[in-house]
């Protein structure tokens, strides 16, 4: 967790969570949508994209304004092997853009990435997508151009005790400001 610059906290969402990741997606606007899922995406998918969440094997940071969800991180684990490959992706709101939000939270997802053991992290989006082309470069990714896309690909290091100790202290921070949220939201 990270009282942070911006004026809210990133942490990790919960499974009780998940209609904030969904309310921060259909607040995106139609272009940033289709820089996040790399075509163009009504309501309804992202609502059914929310729904199968828990069936991913994957994880979201969010950043919180009061409760609300501004600014978004996803790690998927990719197939069932392991070492396993991941994918990653990140969408910010206009109003929270160019603060250094995606950094940040492609950062949490590098470190989650490679506490789980993650040799490669991937990050598909549209050529131009520049913003996400720049982040990925802030973690030495090697970014392939192919027919309108880029991949982005990012080696984690292996896990250290004091990477494995930065995500506990974050996650239980995050529980506790969760269960908050939850209590306050349970009295309105």
């Amino acid at each position: 967790m990270v009282e942070s610059r911006w004026g809210g906290t990133i942490r990790k969402l919960w499974l009780s969570e998940n209609d904030k990741f969904r309310d921060h997606l259909l607040r995106l606007d139609p272009g940033t949508r289709r820089l996040r899922f790399g075509m163009a995406v009504n309501d309804d998918f992202l609502c059914d994209y929310v729904s199968h969440m828990n069936d991913t094997k994957g994880l979201v940071y969010g950043y919180f304004i009061d409760g609300e969800v501004h600014a978004a991180a996803e790690m998927r684990l990719i197939g069932d092997s392991m070492p396993a490959d991941a994918e990653g992706a990140f969408s910010v709101e206009p109003a929270h853009q160019n603060q250094g939000l995606g950094t940040e939270l492609l950062g949490r997802i590098i470190r989650a990435a490679r506490n789980r053991g993650v040799t490669r992290l991937y990050m598909n989006c549209v050529a131009e997508n520049r913003k996400m082309q720049r982040i990925c470069k802030k973690y030495d990714a090697e970014l392939e151009f192919d027919h309108g896309e880029v991949v982005g690909r990012v080696l984690p290091a292996l896990p250290t005790y004091i990477s494995l100790w930065q995500e506990a202290i974050d996650d239980s921070s995050g529980f506790m400001l969760a269960a908050m949220d939850l209590q306050e939201r349970a009295a309105a």
